[in-house]
């Protein structure tokens, strides 16, 4: 007997509607009709069924802290002083709260893993960490996430954040990140962070080039320390705003520097489309990369949210589905391969980039979420809502389906 049957399920690479068979946590079962009894069965009524969706890159510890910044200008410099002062009152508790919230947010939106960044620093401590190691626990049976100890403020010019750093990696951090355009020496703080790469065994993921300056771009340096360390397929970089502003052979040029080193790279288009541009009153640049040009390339592309109702993007609802809708926008992008190919970059692209599988098949994991749409592409046009989601052959969360009223 089967523990869970979903029958008249749209699934990617099938004509027609199948059904799924579920025993325990895998799918056992994969064809267009079961006739196995079934303890519980759904009906996905021939809508989209897929593996989930996995957000890349999101600060946790610093989300819903609106209401604690004082947010006049809206630029980039004021969204950093603010929540620089906002986090030194952080406590382990509020960070477990408020980033609860958010992981309750991302779930009910389909979302089945996250990389978070965990701000590690003379301010924040290691309360960050600790309040996400927890958050991590409570939630792991429906999502995965891993802690991205991070060095926001620079490292070189405050060497105390590389210690504490290196005690994050010892108490359960996953991986290392940093930020070189805070840094006095971005250079150097590069090879810091690769140093402690190397030394604990961990990727690596940094902040790049959140600026519209064509000039003096970091991507040399990281594909190079990338290069020499032997570390082709465990780099990623998020923002990469001064791609945005060059000409395309200055861009492509850059482009190859990154797929070479086999690095990946993240796009953030409502922090990005909020903060870069600021100054123009006329022509205001979008100052987003076009991922899906990066992408034809064959570089390792991804969309995610960064962050959620604080001074850097004050609004959110964790919906990796919306967020490649407004990539989709703001790209330009209209042909269905173009937006599969936004698509792929919350969901197969996304989960390769934490390493793991997002395919639905035979003897893989009963993870899936039932959309309110008829395909991939039909998912991301019209921003489908998740109506159900099943994590390891349990259920995580149910959203139901809004009911029209006809007039008595």
């Amino acid at each position: 007997m089967l523990d869970t049957l979903v029958k008249n399920a749209r699934l990617d690479g099938y004509e027609d509607s199948v059904d799924i068979g579920i025993v325990g946590d895998t799918i056992q079962l994969l064809q267009a009709t079961i006739t196995d009894a079934a303890r519980t069965v759904l009906d996905a009524n021939h809508q989209f069924v897929c593996a989930g969706f996995y957000e890349t890159h999101i600060h946790l510890d610093k989300s819903c802290i609106l209401d604690r910044c004082s947010v006049e200008k809206g630029g980039q410099e004021e969204a950093a002083e603010e929540s620089k002062k906002a986090k030194q009152d952080f406590t382990e508790d509020d960070v477990v709260a408020r980033a609860s919230q958010v992981v309750e947010m991302a779930i009910k939106k389909g979302t089945m893993g996250l990389r978070t960044f965990v701000e590690t620093d003379p301010r924040a401590g290691l309360r960050s960490l600790a309040a996400l190691k927890r958050v991590r626990t409570t939630y792991a049976h429906a999502l995965d996430i891993e802690l991205c100890a991070f060095a926001q403020e620079g490292l070189t010019q405050e060497m105390a954040t590389y210690e504490l750093l290196r005690q994050a990696l010892q108490q359960g951090a996953d991986l290392v990140g940093g930020c070189p355009y805070t840094d006095p020496d971005p250079d150097r703080h590069v090879e810091l962070i690769f140093d402690l790469a190397e030394e604990f065994g961990v990727n690596v993921d940094f902040h790049l080039d959140f600026d519209l300056d064509p000039t003096q771009s970091g991507i040399p340096k990281i594909a190079e320390e990338t290069r020499r360390r032997g570390y082709q397929g465990r780099v990623s970089v998020g923002h990469v705003n001064k791609l945005s502003a060059m000409p395309s052979t200055q861009r492509t040029e850059l482009a190859q520097l990154l797929l070479e080193a086999g690095i990946a790279l993240t796009v953030l288009p409502a922090t990005d489309l909020l903060l870069m541009g600021h100054g123009q009153d006329h022509l205001v640049p979008r100052g987003m990369v076009n991922a899906n040009e990066l992408r034809a390339l064959g570089l390792h592309t991804t969309i995610a949210s960064n962050n959620i109702l604080n001074a850097f993007t004050p609004y959110g609802d964790a919906s990796l589905v919306r967020m490649a809708n407004l990539y989709a926008n703001v790209a330009q992008l209209a042909t269905d391969e173009a937006i599969r190919a936004a698509y792929e970059m919350v969901t197969t692209e996304a989960a390769r980039l934490l390493g793991q599988q997002a395919r639905l098949r035979v003897g893989g994991p009963a993870t899936f979420v039932l959309l309110e749409a008829a395909s991939a592409v039909d998912a991301i046009r019209t921003v489908a809502q998740p109506l159900l989601g099943y994590k390891n052959g349990r259920p995580t969360f149910t959203n139901s389906p809004a009911i029209l009223h006809s007039p008595a």
